[in-house]
């Protein structure tokens, strides 16, 4: 069974601390949910399947974390992680997606996830017999520009007398097998780099049929199967290959790749997925409000509603068909976020609602927050703008005065425009450095120093004139 990561609740907590801003009760939320998924794996077995998730439903405006929070917080867990659109489905008997789709998805992420581990466990193992198939295929080119000696043709013994012995047609010589001393030589010519620019040729697979979408029963679910995989489980059929010729640093890479393909044991990374999909898997649905119904409305309110019905057996729990096998969605962990400006949480269906035992208001971001989220998170904006300068050689540096006038401006523009949250700091900062990110390659001064007069220089004209700020910020 895949053991979830034993983090304690304040320990969640911190950890989502380091990227997201602010919103403390959503985070205490979703800690205190993940925390009853390891409790649920210690119960009794017989007591264990009772025990439903403790669903979520975020409140609140865009740009103030919601999608962050789920998303650092399936990282955290190391389970499989699926984001959707509520809008996006529409329900059985209209031409749209298919709510099943969300489990399919559930599960190919999880696939992904554990082939990535595989990988990396068998990475050495595939670099060890990737160098060993290249040694031999240097040393049969390096054999091939030798001269080799003339085939020798046996003679009949001489006291046979007047009898003729018809020996066949004289045997074909066999590769010969290179000595170690000439593996020896390969080996440490190889790994000093010296073989970088010979050419061998390795045998690859063919990547040129196409796929072939199959419309399920379902909705037009696309399941996309790759012949060559379905032919390769045939008796003794090897697929489609093709001759290239390629310089030793990209034939490792191809012989790397074919070694961990054949090392990684698929049916246990399937089994493996489809049990940490069922177990630990967590579904982020935005826009949940989108599908909320409203009173006194018609028309197009019959589908929203209709996609809430569609969508309640995924979350109650039910068995979906996969291409990997039947799929339960009874424990896996659902966190439903919106902004809930026109409808409220209310206007879901009884059943829907009851769902989500769990619902937390996050709080929109001011001033205040914006200078955080500029300075304080691992993945903050200014740092990752002067890392991107960095690689042109050149140090970007903000002043303290800097950033308070950048989040002034972004606060100012939220506040006319509409508010987009810490996602105007994007737009914001993509205006102040665009002279420079554009200039960079060739400017003359490495250091640049971004103060809050320059700031004022580049986004006050926008700012000042509405109708220009209305489409830049």
């Amino acid at each position: 069974m895949s053991e979830l990561r034993s983090f304690t609740p304040r320990e969640i907590v911190s950890e989502l601390d380091r990227y997201i801003v602010g919103q403390h009760k959503a985070k205490r939320a979703v800690a205190i949910a993940l925390r009853h998924r390891w409790r649920r794996q210690q119960v009794a077995d017989d007591l264990r399947d009772e025990i439903a998730p403790k669903n979520i439903i975020m409140i609140g405006p865009t740009g103030v974390g919601k999608t962050e929070i789920a998303r650092r917080l399936a990282k955290l867990a190391r389970a499989p992680f699926l984001k959707v659109e509520a809008s996006k489905f529409t329900e059985v008997g209209y031409v749209g997606r298919d709510v099943e789709s969300i489990v399919r998805d559930l599960v190919e992420s999880a696939i992904k996830m554990v082939r990535e581990e595989e990988r990396e466990r068998v990475q050495v193992r595939a670099q060890e017999l990737a160098e060993e198939r290249l040694l031999q295929l240097l040393a049969q080119a390096r054999s091939a520009t030798e001269p080799s000696p003339a085939p020798q043709v046996p003679q009949a013994p001489a006291n046979l007398g007047p009898f003729v012995f018809n020996f066949g047609a004289p045997p074909q010589p066999s590769t010969p097998q290179p000595s170690a001393q000439l593996l020896q030589e390969l080996r440490a010519q190889l790994r000093s780099g010296e073989l970088d620019e010979v050419e061998v040729e390795v045998d690859v697979m063919d990547q040129s049929n196409p796929l072939m979408t199959i419309f399920g029963a379902n909705g037009q679910e696309e399941l996309e199967l790759n012949f060559r995989e379905v032919l390769g489980q045939l008796p003794g059929f090897r697929g489609r290959t093709k001759r290239r010729s390629l310089k030793v640093p990209e034939a490792r890479r191809v012989l790397e790749e074919v070694e961990v393909q054949k090392l990684l044991d698929m049916d246990r990374i399937q089994r493996e997925a489809v049990e940490r999909t069922e177990q630990l898997g967590i579904v982020f649905i935005d826009e949940i409000d989108k599908v909320a119904g409203r009173p006194a409305a018609a028309g197009a309110d019959v589908s929203r509603e209709g996609v809430q019905r569609d969508l309640l057996p995924i979350v109650e729990g039910s068995t979906v068909t996969t291409k990997y096998g039947p799929v339960r969605s009874d424990h896996v962990l659902f966190i439903a976020a919106g902004a809930f400006h026109v409808s409220k949480v209310s206007d879901l269906i009884p059943e829907l609602q009851g769902r989500f035992p769990i619902r937390v208001e996050l709080e929109s971001l001011g001033l205040e927050d914006f200078i955080r989220v500029l300075t304080e998170p691992r993945n903050a904006l200014t740092r990752q703008y002067t890392a991107l300068l960095a690689t042109e050689g050149i140090e970007l540096r903000f002043t303290q005065d800097a950033i308070e006038a950048i989040a002034s401006y972004a606060s100012e523009a939220n506040k006319r425009a509409e508010n987009i949250g810490a996602r105007r700091l994007h737009t914001v900062l993509e205006a102040l450095l665009e002279e420079i990110s554009f200039t960079a390659p060739e400017r003359q001064d490495r250091e640049i120093v971004l103060d809050a007069a320059y700031v004022k220089k580049v986004l006050a004209p926008i700012l000042g004139d509405e109708d220009l700020a209305r489409f830049m910020l």
